[in-house]
């Protein structure tokens, strides 16, 4: 055996030749080897006998090169994870899309559940445009991230125990507030928009006198509007988003009449008051549409399929296919299916005896069937021209105690009055204040009028 080991010690070393640099840094270790080898063989003497006071020579292990040499140490570094980001399409799911940049299913979906879990998103409120960046390894998801709104990024982990972890980061933003007001051009869309406005103060300001004013037939070149909103900037003083409509005025010919935003403390409930106090809501919607025109008004009428003359039950709103419509009032849904002439048809019932009807649906809204609770403005359906229609369009009917209705000259109930709340009114006229001290910080000109000289709201 010690004559193996000598043998071994005095086999000559090959001729070196041009080495990479990862086997010279092998050279080292190769060296330590050999000095452990003829230091055993000194141990055991020349002649490969034990020398006096040593123990039995063993064999020794491979050298440390050789055991520590694998094919991992000639492979190149790592490749570098990939990043994928795209938006998300309309009509499609957030798994949709994350599986589009790449990611297995499973995987998508499992990640996307972490934040459904923690409610750090809706999945039923996503918008066309949401970005999102995937971290893909070899073909498996390993990080995600989610643009959720302008200033707030949503994080999705993969950790070393298979588990995912979600985290939403939200960036330190500066509220401020803005003011646009000028006599509308051509529609107050256009105007708003121009002047730095967004779609959502648009559309918050529809809503608000939805109640009372019809913008297809009601507004006239002079009107005049004004806005006063949120905005939000980060620690850059770049503008980051738009928030809540906190005043609106519309003074015109059909209407003047202004409103503030107000959340009260005893139902924590958000609505838009006139300068009185009393809720800009009311008991129905006068058009539960926006962007429509009155295509036909309710009224005796020759029917343009049929040819005959007769009632006319409810107004026809044209708009595009695919139009939102929204339930008129709080209610229950007592049909929702396809009916005759009517087509895709939608009858809600309400308090006091009232009922709304809206017919030619291209489709119903998700989840909506019969006997379910809906709430004033909440998405029921989409403009569509199903049953007897000639085009796109909503026919919208309104009830009371089983006889059709006028919606367009109908006197609706009025909603909240503070002043039936003195504590109440006390916060509202404080907020009021405090909402019209902006806006004189912004420009306005302020007419101050106390309460009781206020003329009665119509």
């Amino acid at each position: 055996m010690t004559q193996d080991i000598q043998n071994q010690a005095e086999t000559p070393a090959p001729e070196r030749r041009g080495l990479s640099h990862g086997v010279k840094s092998l050279i080292a270790l190769a060296g330590l080897g050999s000095l452990s080898v003829i230091i055993g063989l000194l141990a055991a003497g020349p002649s490969g006998e034990r020398g006096p006071g040593t123990a039995e020579a063993a064999v020794p292990p491979p050298p440390l090169a050789a055991r520590l040499l694998t094919a991992t140490d000639f492979a190149g570094p790592a490749p570098a994870a990939d990043r994928i980001s795209g938006a998300l399409r309309r009509k499609e799911t957030l798994t949709g899309l994350v599986t589009r940049l790449g990611a297995p299913p499973t995987e998508a979906a499992a990640a996307l559940q972490t934040l459904y879990d923690r409610e750090l998103i809706d999945p039923r409120r996503l918008l066309p445009g949401l970005e999102a960046e995937a971290v893909l390894d070899d073909g498996h998801l390993r990080a995600l991230t989610v643009k959720a709104e302008p200033g707030r990024n949503l994080f999705i982990t993969h950790g070393a125990d298979g588990e995912w972890t979600a985290a939403a980061l939200n960036a330190r933003l500066t509220a401020n507030v803005q003011r646009v007001a000028a006599p509308i051009e051509t529609s107050i869309y256009e105007t708003a928009l121009k002047l730095g406005a967004g779609d959502q103060q648009v559309v918050d300001f529809a809503s608000v006198f939805a109640y009372d004013v019809d913008f297809q037939r009601e507004i006239h070149p002079g009107d005049s509007f004004e806005m006063l909103y949120e905005t939000f900037t980060d620690e850059t003083g770049t503008p980051v988003k738009t928030g809540n409509l906190l005043y609106a005025s519309l003074n015109g010919k059909a209407l003047t009449r202004s409103f503030y935003r107000f959340t009260s403390s005893d139902d924590g409930e958000t609505d838009y008051f006139d300068f009185n106090g009393e809720s800009a809501t009311k008991f129905l919607m006068k058009t539960p549409i926006n962007g429509a025109r009155i295509s036909s008004s309710f009224g005796n009428r020759k029917h343009p399929i049929s040819g005959y003359t007769r009632l006319h039950k409810g107004t026809d709103f044209a708009a595009p296919t695919g139009t939102p419509v929204y339930a008129a009032g709080n209610g229950t849904v007592e049909w929702a299916a396809r009916k005759g002439g009517y087509g895709n048809y939608i009858v809600i019932k309400h308090a006091n005896g009232y009922k709304t009807a809206y017919a030619h649906l291209s489709r119903y809204a998700r989840g909506l069937k019969s006997g379910r609770r809906v709430r004033q403005g909440e998405v029921i359906g989409y403009v569509g021209s199903t049953g007897a229609s000639t085009g796109p369009h909503l026919h919208y009917e309104v009830y009371i105690k089983g006889a059709p209705v006028n919606a367009m000259t109908l006197k609706l109930p009025t909603g909240r009055k503070l002043a039936e709340s003195p504590e109440i009114l006390e916060e509202f006229l404080s907020a009021r204040q405090a909402i019209d001290t902006a806006r004189a910080g912004s420009g306005a000109s302020l007419l101050t009028v106390s309460l009781p000289e206020n003329p009665p709201s119509p």
